[in-house]
């Protein structure tokens, strides 16, 4: 059995809300750049240790910068992956869903470079947040009735 997968109207929206998350990792990778920097924290250490932290504010926005990072990239697979599967029947919502969350991790990064992690909660973080289980949810529906149409092809 072949299946064949078509290309919805509106999948060109796709690709520029993919290309925004190339600006985000950069954008970050500069920030985290320029504080491991001005901070004195040498290769490899991946984050300034807690007395280092404490000592210099440099140091401390190094740790909030990596931070971000680090979490965007522990993020990205799974919205990647929610991302393409929904925009195979969704790619408007898809598109969309992944743009917002971009810009909500850039508001999330600005959060954590006040140097308060705390402030890395912003609405539209929470908001991005929100959106990026509904594509989840979505991907997880799309791809239950794609094993569900096999299955039962299969057997009925």
């Amino acid at each position: 059995m072949s299946t064949t997968v078509t290309v919805p109207d509106g999948f060109h929206y796709v690709a520029p809300a993919f290309v925004s998350t190339i600006f985000l990792l950069y954008g970050q990778n500069l920030l985290v750049s320029k504080y491991r920097k001005r901070s004195g924290i040498a290769y490899p250490q991946m984050y300034a240790d807690k007395a280092q932290a404490e000592e210099s504010n440099e140091a401390n926005l190094f740790n909030c910068a990596q931070r971000a990072h680090q979490n965007t990239l522990e993020n990205i697979p799974i919205i990647y992956t929610a991302t393409i599967v929904t925009a195979l029947k969704y790619p408007v919502f898809a598109a969309s869903t992944l743009g917002f969350w971009t810009l909500s991790r850039v508001s999330y990064t600005r959060g954590y470079m006040t140097g308060d992690p705390k402030g890395r909660m912003t609405i539209l973080y929470i908001i991005g947040m929100l959106l990026s289980f509904a594509v989840m949810g979505t991907s997880a529906y799309i791809s239950g009735e794609w094993l569900y149409r096999g299955i039962a092809s299969k057997v009925l």
